[in-house]
């Protein structure tokens, strides 16, 4: 299995996850600028990973410019085709506007950035601290797209506190259900905004990032 990461102007934490797929997983990284467009490396056993950052210095809406580039469309038609695709953070962002996942970022709640340390739990109800650092991170869908991620299993994290408990005190950005990340019907496209290529390294302290990488694409 190899990955290949997007990089956009602005993007600023692809060589993070590089350094984490790369040195700490042991992984094949192929890097993908954003005017190319050729995906005939890969099969429908790798992965295409967008990191997080600012990609077209968010101009217009977080996401929305880089969703027209030419390697978007061959994402697209790769994730489409069955090929694994994963967004962190801005990658988020730019998966719910180009439609491959439901939903959108909206500001944070306190309309301030948040960057600190989080509790996140999956859907077997495991505890992760993991880092985040966005503005615009609160997801938001109608009642309906929420019946539907709820019923398909496709609420992949929550935000929780150490004990894997909700409440509002614990949401660091109002995301509506305390939605942290999902993922599309078939599983194949994941996206959160949670920073797991940041909790890959004993040297800083955290190698929770690693279960996630596991977890989702491994």
């Amino acid at each position: 299995m190899k990955f290949g990461v997007v990089v956009f102007p602005g993007s600023n934490c692809d060589h993070d996850v590089i350094n984490a797929l790369r040195d700490e997983l042991k992984q094949e990284v192929v890097e993908l600028w954003h005017k190319d467009s050729d995906l005939s490396v890969f099969s429908k056993e790798d992965c295409i990973i967008l990191p997080g950052g600012f990609s077209y210095g968010d101009y217009l809406r977080c996401g929305a410019i880089a969703k027209f580039s030419p390697m978007m469309q061959s994402v697209i038609e790769f994730a489409n085709s069955g090929g694994k695709v994963l967004g962190i953070c801005n990658g988020f962002q730019i998966l719910c506007e180009s439609g491959l996942l439901p939903g959108v970022l909206l500001r944070n709640a306190n309309m301030q950035f948040v960057c600190k340390n989080v509790f996140i739990k999956n859907e077997e109800g495991e505890v992760i601290k993991i880092p985040i650092a966005h503005g615009e991170g609160r997801y938001y869908a109608d009642t309906e797209t929420l019946e539907n991620l709820s019923q398909q299993k496709q609420i992949v994290y929550r935000y929780c506190d150490e004990k894997g408990d909700m409440d509002e005190a614990i949401n660091p950005n109002g995301s509506i259900q305390n939605i942290a990340g999902i993922c599309n019907k078939e599983r194949n496209v994941f996206g959160m905004m949670p920073h797991p290529e940041r909790a890959c390294s004993a040297a800083l302290g955290n190698i929770d990032g690693k279960k996630i990488f596991k977890e989702l694409l491994l």
